[in-house]
């Protein structure tokens, strides 16, 4: 496939077979998530691969019932590292972290298309929940969830809005 082929074919899947996922297509994801870019190359992230069933129970009540988390093989849960902070103040902070964070995910949103596997990205849970769950050390802020298995459903494609109405050219 090439890149933009599987851009345009990925899709948020909320339903996942139980089949565990094979080390090597594991390895590819870690690949895929630490290769992207990031501020500085300070690469502040984090990453943690949570295949507990009853961790990622605690995962789904943390974000609000999204019962697919757990029906997943994975749950990745991705932190920011708030010590860029150090380096770029607060725009690095509230910023620099979070499109450092944006850019692995992606990566591996893509990735995982490319090896048949399904993701969806999710981020309306409760911070100080998943902190905990995870014993979060204070630096590291989770943005993101992205339950990670083979698809049990394959959604159409959605609307998008109109080139001219999402670009502006400025000759």
């Amino acid at each position: 496939m090439n890149i933009l082929q599987v851009i345009k074919e990925r899709r948020s899947v909320r339903r996942f077979q139980g089949t565990s996922i094979p080390k090597e297509m594991i390895e590819q994801l870690i690949d895929a998530l630490i290769w992207a870019p990031s501020a500085g190359n300070l690469q502040s992230r984090k990453f943690y691969f949570v295949y507990n069933k009853e961790m990622k129970e605690k995962l789904v009540q943390a974000a609000w019932g999204q019962s697919f988390i757990a029906e997943a093989p994975l749950a990745v849960v991705c932190c920011t590292d708030l010590r860029i902070g150090t380096y770029y103040g607060s725009r690095g902070k509230d910023l620099y972290s979070i499109q450092d964070v944006s850019a692995s995910i992606e990566n591996l949103l893509l990735v995982a298309h490319e090896l048949g596997l399904a993701t969806v990205w999710v981020g309306a849970f409760e911070e100080e929940k998943v902190t905990e769950i995870l014993k979060l050390p204070n630096n590291l802020r989770p943005v993101a969830i992205i339950p990670v298995g083979y698809p049990a459903e394959h959604p159409t494609a959605p609307r998008r809005v109109a080139k001219e109405k999402a670009v502006v050219v400025i000759e």
